[in-house]
């Protein structure tokens, strides 16, 4: 049975990729799920935001002693966060055999994106930027919002020569024009749908804000299972799904709808990387149950144009709904 997948121009010998979580920071993470079968790993994101928080800390610590320091504590903080995420890629591309995929979280086209490349040189297979843009702003409009991911991707693509992979928000007025878009740039290999957010709740007796869903559940499949499927002809670049996918049936469903590979991190937080081989093996008992003998043989055979109309479908009915 053949399980190999092309993303991004890689060579995986499964659809199965870890997504960049905590799961991924680390060598002995990382050789772990490489033992269990993982596909690519991508490794926890190098955050834009986290290093600017650190930087205002550690100016607002040494600024008033030291004033005149200022580039250099701000050049100090970057520095230090990317040679440890360097070493990181050095450690992991000397310890396995699989693709690895740097990662970076980011909101702006700032000036330390050049740090993809240093990524390049550490010997990273490709860059996965995770750009988290909620529109929250009532002084920007869609086309504001929507212009930093053109802002970003032609950026970085300037800087590197390894695949770019860009994972995105669902929030867009006109989401399929955007990703068709972004795709014909031909700045990113692969569009990752969709990352996956902190999601606030309210505490209303002790009157907090908290988290809440920081696992995704099954259900979670279907809003890029969605997108997936309507898209998978459209694009002029990989497409691969994030969130929901937790078992080999997700992985089914993905690759039908016309995905090239899956991540998963939740899963792994709650059964652990061994669980990457059953999942594995619900895929292959499935395939051999239908006769396919590659990925190839079946992925999107419910995506596409033919299928267009059952997944635009948004109205709620009783026929489809199944209650009354």
């Amino acid at each position: 049975m053949d399980l190999s997948t092309k993303y991004m121009g890689l060579d995986l010998k499964n659809p199965i990729i870890i997504g960049s979580s905590g799961q991924s920071n680390s060598i002995d993470k990382i050789k772990k799920l490489a033992d269990n079968n993982a596909g690519a790993i991508v490794l926890k994101s190098l955050f834009e935001e986290q290093i600017m928080s650190e930087t205002s800390n550690n100016l607002q610590q040494n600024l008033a002693y030291y004033p005149e320091a200022f580039d250099y504590i701000s050049a100090y903080t970057k520095d230090q966060n990317l040679s440890e995420y360097l070493k990181v890629i050095e450690d992991a591309k000397k310890s396995v055999d699989i693709p690895i995929i740097a990662s970076v979280n980011c909101v702006s086209p700032k000036e330390w994106i050049n740090f993809t490349k240093n990524m390049e040189d550490a010997g990273a297979d490709a860059i996965e930027l995770n750009v988290s843009m909620l529109p929250s702003d009532v002084r920007k409009d869609g086309n504001a919002n929507e212009k930093t991911y053109f802002e970003i991707i032609e950026k970085v693509k300037s800087k590197i020569s390894i695949p770019l992979a860009l994972k995105m928000s669902y929030f867009s007025a006109g989401l399929s024009n955007l990703i068709q878009k972004i795709s014909w740039t031909k700045y990113v290999d692969s569009i990752v749908l969709f990352n996956r957010y902190f999601n606030p709740d309210i505490d209303i007796n002790n009157f907090k804000i908290t988290s809440s869903n920081v696992f995704s559940t099954p259900e979670d499949i279907t809003l890029s299972l969605r997108w997936i499927a309507l898209l998978s002809d459209k694009v002029d670049c990989n497409l691969a799904a994030s969130t929901g996918v937790h078992s080999g049936e997700g992985i089914i469903k993905q690759l039908l709808a016309g995905a090239t590979a899956v991540q998963i991190v939740s899963i792994i937080y709650k059964n652990g990387p061994e669980y990457i081989s059953t999942m594995l093996n619900d895929l292959i008992a499935w395939m051999s149950k239908h006769n396919f003998s590659s990925i190839d043989d079946f992925r999107g055979k419910l995506g596409g144009k033919e299928n267009t109309a059952s997944f635009e479908r948004i109205q709620y009915m009783k026929y489809f709904g199944g209650i009354e």
